[in-house]
């Protein structure tokens, strides 16, 4: 049985497109980088796009699929304040970011990484 009016279930759906996954990159005043994952077919899984504030410095054009790189000017001052994401991405693929025991920044894709906790 199909689970939308189209005749196709949410996960046929999803995965006819290159967006299944959502990746996010955020840094704080201190320096500290962060990467969010969501998987669309999760439904307890969720972003949010813009922090509070003045609405004059939200971003606007999020749209589904589209990736967005462009959230420093040349002077690395941030374009939206408001942004919670400085750059984000769309994936069909699941990647696993983390920093090896090296130091090195790895990406595991398609395979499941269990992230240390109390880090």
């Amino acid at each position: 049985m199909s689970d939308t009016s189209l005749g196709q279930s949410l996960s046929d759906m999803v995965n006819q497109t290159d967006s299944r996954y959502f990746y996010g990159l955020r840094r704080t005043t201190e320096g500290e980088l962060f990467i969010a994952k969501v998987d669309q077919l999760k439904s307890h899984e969720s972003i949010q796009i813009n922090v509070e504030g003045d609405p004059a410095e939200n971003f606007e054009d999020f749209q589904q699929g589209e990736d967005f790189l462009e959230g420093r000017d040349v002077n690395h001052k941030r374009v939206y304040t408001n942004l919670n994401y400085e750059q984000f991405r769309w994936d069909n693929r699941s990647i696993s970011y983390y920093i090896d025991d090296s130091g090195n920044l790895v990406a595991r894709i398609n395979e499941d990484y269990t992230y240390p906790t109390g880090v």
